[in-house]
């Protein structure tokens, strides 16, 4: 019994081993993929320029690159380029560039920019708050619950993308960039970041412990939290300086000629010179192949601010994004817009070309996949937010390139900006968000529907940095 038990335990081991083996990269196998390839003397060649050079230099397609036209039919005037640095703050930058446009042209003005460490310190502290209070939300499940496995994993980010802004804004108001301009650590946020990350976590386990041994109830819970908040904002103190409250500004024109001297808060602020309802007045519109078009979508818990909104969008093929973009720019309005940036993307003329890079030529394959396909797969989604500011029309009226205002410095590019072809913007282009005024009656009825609720962890999102 016992020399049966042992040659059935050791044939489950050899089966077991087999199936663990199959599909594996066998010597015969091998030997044919070797055979496969002829190495010529052009393919010689071909190997030693690219073990030695950028893939993207000896892909660079010269002769597209030699058609490269900056002329724009429609274009939305801005005065100055931001930087957001080495920080994740381009959907702020972003945001912040749509409303800094109107105030431009409506008083004037020169290259006038708000304060983006004054809301990012906000924008911190108000995540920081979001975190704990869904960690207490979800104390009763275990620690390796999806919901907290997700929170322990995006704790607190730079990134963002536009309801911070409009929750933020809303909550806080604006100051100009003069009254509470960056710090190292607000054009570096990568340390402070980390650390307040750690703390966090410290801090969520703290609580956990706090309702598993003494069965604390809501209240306690709630004042602990306030009491983590309060290290935190000390933190932040640090890194970013006190937020101001009240401030003298005297506001100028291009030619330095003073508009008007007042004394401001944040609020007042805010109201006089934007006094945009922003919750309610613009709409995220998604181009998404993956997902059904002409429904709505919310992500649950994605948002800035515990008391504020999910992150929200109407998911509409890209033949209907196009025309509400341009009579936007038609009507010198600027629009929220993110991308895949880094796809073809050529830094030293600002250039986003399907076509710039020839890989195919050079790898001797082809990379057929489409929009919706790179979306399944992970090869694809949106990385960086940026201003969407003009279009070139041909004679018919279809866009044949569009123009971007960046937040990577006025070196970067092209003055600042970025040229998309039209081509690039169906394949690379993930959401624009623009005024209510200019999206038609039959697109507006779409977003009466009940959203359909995306866990935060949907692959669409969960790598999601604008």
């Amino acid at each position: 019994m016992k020399k049966l038990f042992v040659s059935i335990l050791c044939l489950g081991m050899s089966f077991g081993l087999f199936a663990q083996n199959e599909g594996g990269l066998t010597p015969e196998m091998l030997g044919k993929i070797k055979q496969s390839y002829k190495a010529t003397p052009q393919d010689k060649a071909l190997r030693n320029a690219v073990a030695n050079n950028k893939i993207q230099s000896l892909a660079l397609n010269l002769d597209n690159v030699n058609k490269y036209d900056t002329h724009f039919s429609n274009r939305v005037n801005s005065r100055g380029v931001t930087d957001q640095k080495s920080s994740g703050r381009c959907w702020m930058f972003t945001g912040l560039n749509v409303m800094r446009s109107e105030m431009i042209a409506k008083y004037n003005l020169g290259a006038f920019e708000f304060s983006q460490n004054y809301l990012f310190f906000y924008d911190q502290l108000e995540k920081s708050n979001l975190f704990l209070s869904l960690i207490i939300k979800y104390i009763d499940e275990p620690l390796d619950s999806k919901n907290n496995e997700w929170l322990f994993k995006n704790t607190l980010s730079d990134g963002g993308q536009f309801t911070g802004i409009s929750d933020l804004v809303t909550k806080y108001g604006l100051v100009p960039a003069s009254v509470q301009p960056e710090t190292y650590n607000s054009n570096n946020t990568g340390k402070i970041d980390e650390l307040i990350t750690l703390k966090l976590k410290e801090y969520a386990l703290e609580l956990r412990a706090m309702r598993a041994d003494k069965k604390a109830k809501a209240d306690k819970l709630e004042n602990r939290k306030i009491e983590m908040l309060s290290q935190v904002y000390r933190m932040l103190v640090l890194a970013y300086g006190e937020p101001v409250q009240e401030f003298t500004y005297t506001l100028r024109d291009i030619n330095g000629k003073e508009i008007s001297t007042e004394t401001y808060t944040p609020q007042s602020f805010y109201q006089k010179y934007v006094g945009k309802d922003l919750k309610n007045s613009y709409v995220m519109l998604m181009n998404d192949p993956s997902r059904e078009f002409y429904k709505v979508y919310e992500i649950e818990n994605d948002r800035h601010v515990m008391d504020g909104a999910n992150w929200k969008y109407l998911n509409l093929p890209i033949e209907d994004i196009k025309p509400i973009a341009i009579a936007s720019i038609k009507d010198s309005t600027m629009m929220y817009f993110s991308c895949d940036v880094g796809k073809f993307l050529y830094s030293d003329k600002g250039l986003l070309d399907v076509n710039t890079y020839d890989y195919g030529s050079l790898m001797g394959t082809t990379f057929g996949m489409d929009k919706k396909q790179r979306i399944q797969t992970f090869a694809s989604g949106s990385s960086h937010a940026m201003t969407l500011c003009a279009v070139d029309l041909d004679k018919d009226g279809k866009p044949i390139k569009w123009l971007v205002e960046n937040s990577w410095g006025p070196s970067h590019g092209f003055q600042g900006h970025l040229i998309m072809t039209d081509e690039w913007f169906d394949e690379y282009m993930f959401r624009v968000v623009v005024d209510k005024k200019y999206i038609p009656a039959n697109i507006m009825k779409y977003l009466d529907q009940k959203p359909i609720m995306l866990p935060p962890w949907d692959p669409m999102f969960s790598e999601d940095i604008d």
